[in-house]
């Protein structure tokens, strides 16, 4: 039954804010991985949906319909750390991109579960930062104006 395994669809949520700082996760597994607020969609769960509850998961944040589909997906190997997780059939995910636009730094909830630290960082110090390919570009096209307001 494929409801035991997790969607290999997932979403990127990247939160800035309007002095070009982007909020960066540390997760508590594997120690040292950087990103944006990511998460698997459930079964039958649509990207904006996914987003929307990660966003809340993560960091305790609401939308309150501000969160920007990138109309923008990635493919990507899943990695070994996180292959079990997955159908043996299923090699490859897809993200979906989202940003979420703040007008300054918001107090940030972290689920200590997922995350064992938080950083605000200028838009380049995030990009490098960020541990995963597609969370960095992510960041750049923020960096190159393209991530739209």
């Amino acid at each position: 039954m494929i409801e035991r395994y997790k969607r290999p669809e997932s979403v990127l949520v990247v939160i800035y804010t309007d002095q070009g700082e982007v909020l960066m996760l540390n997760r508590t597994r594997p120690k040292g991985f950087w990103q944006s607020v990511t998460g698997s969609l459930k079964w039958g769960e649509t990207p904006r949906d996914a987003a929307a509850r990660e966003l809340y998961e993560e960091t305790g944040l609401r939308h309150s319909g501000k969160l920007q589909d990138a109309r923008q997906s990635r493919r990507f190997t899943i990695l070994p750390a996180w292959r079990r997780r997955f159908a043996p059939s299923s090699h490859y995910n897809k993200e979906h991109l989202f940003y979420f636009r703040l007008p300054t730094r918001r107090l940030i909830q972290l689920n200590s579960a997922e995350h064992s630290e938080m950083r605000w960082l200028g838009l380049a110090q995030a990009a490098n930062r960020a541990t995963s390919w597609t969370n960095r570009d992510a960041i750049l096209r923020l960096l190159g104006g393209q991530a739209g307001a």
